[in-house]
């Protein structure tokens, strides 16, 4: 829960102080002003209290190691995860049979020419 019962204290003084104000006005009777000020205190403050879990739930946010673990946990999410490495591994392959090929298209003399001048400047 978000917050304390201290909340729920202010709360009902608050609701009571208000309700008090508002039944002075209406009524002359100080036990009727009373009775239903205490009332509407003891209502607020037990409302406060779902007030306060509803504030908790809203603002809660999961662990992400939690998280995280549910998302691995499924099976879409697994298949989707597995056809991504299978992709990943095809393009470091034909990257490096593309730069293997390059390599052997030149011949040495013209690699070992190419660094010489590389190392000269």
């Amino acid at each position: 829960m978000y917050g304390s019962i201290f909340l729920n204290c202010w709360g009902s003084l608050i609701t009571f102080s208000i309700t008090f104000a508002i039944m002075y006005q209406v009524s002359i009777f100080p036990s009727q002003i009373l009775l239903v000020s205490f009332f509407a205190a003891l209502a607020a403050f037990i409302l406060l209290f779902a007030v306060r879990y509803l504030i908790g739930y809203i603002l809660y946010t999961p662990d992400d190691g939690l998280f995280e673990e549910f998302i691995e946990g499924t099976d879409e999410n697994n298949s989707v995860q597995e056809e991504e490495d299978e992709i990943s591994e095809r393009d470091t392959n034909s990257l490096n049979q593309s730069s293997k090929m390059e390599f052997q298209d030149e011949s040495s003399e013209e690699i070992a020419k190419l660094v010489r001048s590389m190392l000269s400047e």
